[in-house]
């Protein structure tokens, strides 16, 4: 069997690699490119199987067999606080849903130092536990969440870590693995352990037969159960952030705010009407990216996904950049914010299209634009779009401004 090892950094590559049992493997190992919208000169040459990954964002690393993804990896050594936790969460989605498992490296903690204050531990969002969870549930696909190394267990009191600079994050002293984790922590060979388990499932069984004995695996199943306990331990609830951020209504108080775009011509399609209930999550602030989107993608399968596509939700999802005031006297919504603007969210869009060469005469495209020309023929611009416009587009029934709104019809 023939391995190819995706990674956006090299180094995170040969440090899992050399931890797992790929390094006995006959492997080669590729850049990934992680979308259009970044990387115009070389996205195109990225194998089809390996872009349906990449659709909304890219992890940091791709195992394959044969063609065939196994296991994809993101790491991060954020402070996990809040939204924090969930940044990266579309990319776990969007492997899952291609029924490839899903790795997640994020500290248990990390400090914080702010002026004039000792430092702290700025701890992990317990609800990242049951949203992994809830992923699990609906496409029976692990995503396994392993806590990149830290001192705060060993040091409670974060003023005695020794790593303040690291914010008490442990990396491992391999040059070679530089900005990788502390290898030889307990959390990281348990990892390995897991990657190994999932290896050897692909191997025996092969790609469609081993997917379905995953969540079955004995080391799989004591993560998972892990996951659960650290969700109850930390206090977990389903109302912290981004939960906290949400409103349910009913749908016909949506359906009457979006009345005003109705005329003799057009009338509100089906799809929003199909659901009873709306859940709205609420961000008042400026039209931006992170950390919003992948709390996006979270709240959808924490609340409102039952099955594997959109349309297969409890509830609808909706986007408001500000806050919302619900008038039970007229049945519908008031979004009383001034910092969201619905052309800002436009002119992303637009700038995402420049990037855009399907408008090209043929004379005009160079030889080696080619490839990317077709592509875009194939894709249109869908990974041209920078990624919060693709993962608010993709998991939103709706999105509503102060000054207009955009949403789904079917």
């Amino acid at each position: 069997m023939n391995y190819r090892i995706w990674y956006s950094t090299e180094s995170f590559a040969d440090f899992i690699i050399a931890n797992t049992e790929l390094r006995n493997k006959t492997y080669v190992k590729k850049k990934m490119f992680e979308s259009d919208a970044n990387n115009a000169k070389n996205f195109h040459t990225m194998p089809d199987h390996i872009k349906k990954i990449l659709y909304l964002d890219a992890p940091d690393l791709i195992v394959e067999i044969d063609h065939e993804p196994i296991f994809s990896v993101e790491v991060s050594t954020e402070a996990g606080t809040g939204h924090n936790a969930f940044q990266r969460f579309a990319r776990l989605a969007a492997s899952v849903e291609n029924n490839v498992p899903a790795f997640y490296i994020y500290p248990e903690a990390a400090i914080i130092t702010r002026q004039n204050t000792p430092p702290k531990w700025d701890k992990i969002n317990p609800l990242v536990f049951k949203a992994l969870d809830d992923v699990m549930s609906i496409y029976n696909i692990p995503a396994l969440l392993y806590y990149y190394p830290s001192d705060y267990r060993t040091h409670p009191n974060a003023s005695t870590s020794t790593n303040q600079l690291s914010k008490g994050i442990l990396h491992d002293p391999n040059r070679n693995y530089s900005g990788s984790p502390l290898g030889t922590d307990a959390e990281m060979t348990n990892m390995f352990i897991a990657m190994n388990e999932i290896i050897t499932v692909f191997e025996r069984y092969g790609i469609v037969t081993g997917r379905g004995k995953l969540l079955g695996n004995r080391t799989v199943i004591a993560r998972r159960t892990l996951m659960n306990q650290e969700f109850q331990n930390k206090g977990g609830h389903l109302n912290m952030s981004p939960l906290s951020a949400t409103i349910k209504i009913p749908t016909r108080y949506l359906l009457n705010y979006l009345s005003q775009f109705e005329n003799s011509n057009y009338s509100i399609g089906e799809l929003l009407k199909s659901r009873d209930e709306t859940i709205i999550y609420k961000v008042n602030a400026a039209f931006r990216g992170d950390p919003y989107p992948g709390a996006l993608a979270a709240i959808d399968y924490l609340l409102c996904r039952e099955g594997k596509s959109f349309e297969e939700r409890r509830f609808n999802l909706v986007l408001a950049w500000s806050d919302v005031d619900i008038d039970h006297v007229n049945n519908t919504i008031i979004l009383p914010g001034v910092k969201g603007k619905v052309d800002d969210f436009v002119n992303a869009v637009q700038a995402s299209e420049n990037k855009n060469i399907l408008s090209k005469d043929y004379a005009n495209i160079a030889n080696h634009e080619i490839p990317r020309y077709y592509m875009q023929v194939r894709y249109g611009s869908t990974y041209s779009k920078v990624k919060h416009i693709r993962v608010f587009s993709y998991f939103a029934d709706a999105i509503l401004f102060p000054d207009g709104a955009l949403w789904r019809d079917a």
